[in-house]
């Protein structure tokens, strides 16, 4: 099982790896763009110095490793400087073909690709960009900023500078990679499946509680009190029913929970990692 759980993470690696040179070497430099993060850094001194985009990758990348030696451990720090040393030495020496001239083209399929690699990378259980690793590190240390925080200054300070040494046009067509980018590997990471947890609180919490399981879904019950009054006294005690499902299930649960009881009160919010419990669907066999 563990030898499986490893060949998939290095042809998820591999696959990152071409994903992310294909983005960059046959999309964005030959359209003079870049992306956000330590990979657009690593294209904007290559644009301002004529040194090689493949040689800074990996040396821009080296202080944000040694970061996530301190914070992840060594086997991580050292899986990704591996990854990170192919995917310059794919940059060097892999012909990709150029696509497009078309720099509306070249940003968004650009930036698909090089965010399908970094999300298939980190599938793969390794960085193909140190910029989150040195987010963590600040956001740590700066309880105040979150890591996505840390993420957005640094990118307005790359996109800035852009601004300045590529021109207007260039960086709003970077930016829009960089927007594309992320939302690949949102999609490579929670996939179509994206869930989403709903809370329900009624006075008829058995009876949605009977409804969400008969759907196959696992939930939990909480027993709460109504703290609105008019007279300041606390209401009849009520179940909380909270369950997980897809983005896809969502609208009818909510729908059916509200044919059973009209004022029941809905909390839904975005799940980003689930670990363990009843998620996925118990499928129904006939016997």
């Amino acid at each position: 099982m563990q030898l499986m759980a490893r060949v998939r993470n290095y042809l998820f690696t591999i696959a990152g790896i071409l994903f992310a040179g294909m983005g960059i070497k046959g999309f964005l430099l030959t359209n003079k763009l870049i992306d956000g993060g330590v990979t657009g850094t690593s294209m904007l001194v290559s644009r301002i110095t004529n040194w090689p985009v493949s040689i800074l990758i990996f040396v821009i990348n080296v202080p944000f490793l040694f970061l996530g030696y301190k914070q992840l451990g060594k086997a991580f720090a050292l899986r990704s400087a591996f990854a990170i040393a192919c995917l310059s030495l794919c940059l060097e020496y892999l012909n990709f073909p150029e696509v497009t001239h078309d720099k509306s083209l070249a940003s968004v399929f650009g930036g698909i690709f090089l965010g399908t690699g970094v999300g298939l990378a980190l599938r793969g259980d390794v960085v193909l960009d140190g910029t989150e690793i040195v987010a963590l590190s600040i956001s740590k240390k700066l309880p105040l900023l979150k890591v996505s925080d840390v993420i957005l200054l640094s990118n307005l300070i790359i996109f800035s500078t852009a601004v300045f040494f590529l021109g207007i046009e260039p960086a709003l067509y970077s930016i829009l990679t960089y927007l594309s980018a992320s939302k690949m590997v949102e999609f490579i990471l929670n996939g179509i499946e994206q869930f989403s947890g709903l809370t329900v609180i009624s006075a008829k919490g058995d009876k949605i509680r009977i409804a969400i399981t008969n759907r196959g879904r696992g939930v939990t019950v909480y027993q709460g009190k109504g703290g609105y009054g008019k007279d300041g006294h606390i209401n009849d005690p009520r179940d909380i029913v909270y369950t997980v499902a897809t983005r896809l299930e969502i609208p009818s649960i909510k729908r059916e929970v509200l044919e059973i009881d009209p004022s029941a009160f809905i909390v839904q919010h975005r799940v980003e990692d689930i670990t363990g419990g009843l998620v996925k669907k118990k499928s129904k066999h006939r016997h």
